[in-house]
């Protein structure tokens, strides 16, 4: 290879490397909504799900007006790639997350222990359940779901301890938004 051809050649991949970085290295271009899905959010423990990206949209509705249904589910998405999926379900009793009937919606199922509110948890790589009572005007026990993208958050660990962050501040606010009172 002569001089001149490896000049240019370094000197083209100098700029295609230089175009790749500027594109991918774009940052947030948008702002972190107060309240998705029916309830406030949280941003710092919304955070590790988050990536670059110009625009972030909740879809799906509220997990708390669900009128005649008795689940609502919601997805908060950066430029159309799911962030988080939330899901709340309005039961007749408190079913046990770690119970047999319940494992195949997780990898790798913890009991989540110390729980800042009464109820039974379980936590998996990519998804959290909580089981609790509520004693509200219009629900007696609910079920919360909280799942991420397998590739979010970090290495599983890091996922899974975000994970957790987010539900323990979820919970208390779902609880809130329908007037538990257990």
């Amino acid at each position: 290879m002569t001089k001149v051809l490896r000049r240019t050649a370094v000197s083209a991949l100098t700029a295609c490397l230089a175009l790749a970085l500027t594109s991918c290295g774009r940052g947030r271009e948008y702002t972190v909504p107060k309240e998705a899905c029916g309830v406030p959010l949280n941003e710092e423990v919304l955070d590790p799900f988050l990536m670059d990206g110009e625009k972030i949209e909740a879809k799906g509705g509220s997990v708390i007006e669900t009128g005649t249904n008795t689940q609502g589910a919601c997805t908060i998405r950066v430029d159309g790639k799911l962030v988080v999926h939330l899901r709340v379900e309005k039961v007749d009793k408190i079913y046990d997350p770690m119970d047999p009937s319940e494992e195949f919606r997780f990898t790798n199922r913890e009991k989540m222990k110390n729980l800042p509110f009464a109820g039974l948890g379980a936590l998996g790589d990519a998804i959290s359940m909580v089981s609790t009572d509520c004693a509200g005007p219009e629900v007696d026990h609910l079920i919360t779901y909280v799942s991420v993208d397998s590739q979010a958050g970090g290495d599983i660990a890091e996922r899974r301890k975000h994970i957790q962050a987010f539900t323990f501040d979820f919970v208390p606010k779902v609880k809130k938004a329908l007037r538990c009172t257990a």
